[in-house]
């Protein structure tokens, strides 16, 4: 709070009039925060799913970009990156492991040469094939107690912040 008192009312980032009032600058709790709720929310996920993970030996960033090579939403290692928001050096680091583990191979493109292909191998497509049956148990572990309709509620509600992003 402290870091941001020299700031007015008027210097918000949008003071439009239809916008709900549910936060103020005056008297913003940060534990109380969607954002921050959110994001512990993604971490307590993100920590169970990874502990699962372990059984498959694949970490964070191996799993999640070999299943958006399962699931065809990306085919490059930039196309990856921009997935998973994470450096395309980065990217380019961690296929290298998936690629010795015989995880991935990579294919040049035929028709345009600077292009290169990540595709599964028998193998990545083995373990990755367990990787959906991995992340339910870790959210069914996080959602105990919830009912279907709190549940679909919830997802209701995720879909329309992700909306009104876009407006």
């Amino acid at each position: 709070m402290q870091y941001y008192k020299h700031m007015t009312k008027d210097q918000t980032i949008d003071n439009t009039a239809d916008l709900p009032n549910f936060y103020s600058g005056d008297n913003y709790v940060i534990e109380e925060s969607i954002g921050y709720l959110l994001k512990q929310a993604q971490w307590a996920l993100h920590r169970t799913i990874d502990g699962k993970m372990a059984t498959l030996e694949l970490t964070a960033m191996q799993w999640r970009p070999m299943m958006l090579l399962a699931y065809g939403k990306a085919r490059t290692a930039a196309e990856l990156s921009r997935c998973t928001d994470v450096e395309t050096s980065t990217m380019t680091r961690m296929l290298d492991r998936l690629e010795a583990k015989g995880l991935i191979t990579r294919k040049r493109s035929e028709n345009d040469r600077r292009i290169i292909f990540i595709e599964l191998t028998e193998e990545g497509r083995r373990q990755v094939s367990q990787v959906p049956y991995l992340i339910a148990e870790s959210f069914n572990h996080h959602l105990r107690g919830f009912s279907q309709q709190e549940l679909d509620t919830m997802k209701s509600l995720l879909r329309r912040i992700v909306d009104n992003s876009a407006t």
